[in-house]
């Protein structure tokens, strides 16, 4: 639902990613991706040569895990974890490293989703007193309205991730973790970038409608 919540969430996005770079104060965008382990049921056939490789239909579920990840769209700079699970502590730990990542940001912009699991609650449930306090200080949280997804910009790296290794089977963690964390790295190296191009401007005439409805019932209330 387009309300004025919606509304407000979506122009601080659009202000944040319309920002130059500035590496004291770094925009990132972070957000956790279940991962399902899925192992062959019987060999695979050997490949022919000038063939597709094919899978047999059935399969065995070995349980799942959590890609957590974070990209920098103005730098492609890129951070991913892979966890059995993901709890405060998982989320507490992957923003401690990417704390880390950046030593000399004052602030660190972060758009989020709103998983309870993503506050600062979970730095105090993980760390000591003082450490929490002193992390979360370099963090200041953006948060995606909700069902807005395609506002976090992160979206567009897990959909890379799927077409180049996640939309096959992978029986186990720790494959999948090394296939992931190769994969960000190169991309890393390769300094993808992601150029954003939906303004606050774009967004007043796309959802214009909206804007007047909200605007109008604002108006009634004088």
């Amino acid at each position: 639902m387009i309300d004025s919540r919606f509304i407000a969430r979506l122009e601080e996005l659009l202000h944040l990613y319309a920002l130059a770079h500035d590496p004291l104060h770094p925009v990132l965008c972070f957000d956790e991706r279940p991962c399902f382990l899925i192992g062959e049921a019987m060999a695979p056939l050997n490949p022919q040569p000038g063939k597709v490789a094919r899978e047999h239909y059935a399969y065995t579920k070995n349980g799942s895990c959590s890609l957590l990840a974070a990209i920098e769209p103005l730098t492609g700079a890129r951070l991913a974890q892979v966890h059995r699970q993901r709890t405060k502590r998982e989320y507490a730990l992957f923003l401690k490293e990417l704390a880390s990542k950046y030593p000399q940001a004052q602030t660190i912009h972060l758009v989020q989703d709103n998983l309870n699991t993503h506050c600062k609650s979970a730095l105090y449930e993980t760390f000591a007193p003082q450490e929490a306090f002193a992390l979360s200080q370099r963090f200041m949280f953006h948060f995606t309205p909700k069902s807005a997804s395609w506002l976090n910009m992160i979206e567009i790296e897990f959909s890379a991730l799927s077409r180049q290794c996640l939309n096959r089977r992978i029986p186990t963690m720790e494959q999948l973790e090394h296939e992931v964390l190769a994969l960000v790295q190169e991309r890393e190296d390769k300094a993808i970038k992601f150029n954003w191009q939906f303004s606050i401007q774009k967004a007043r005439t796309t959802f214009k409608n909206r804007y007047a409805e909200i605007h109008k019932n604002t108006n009634s209330l004088d």
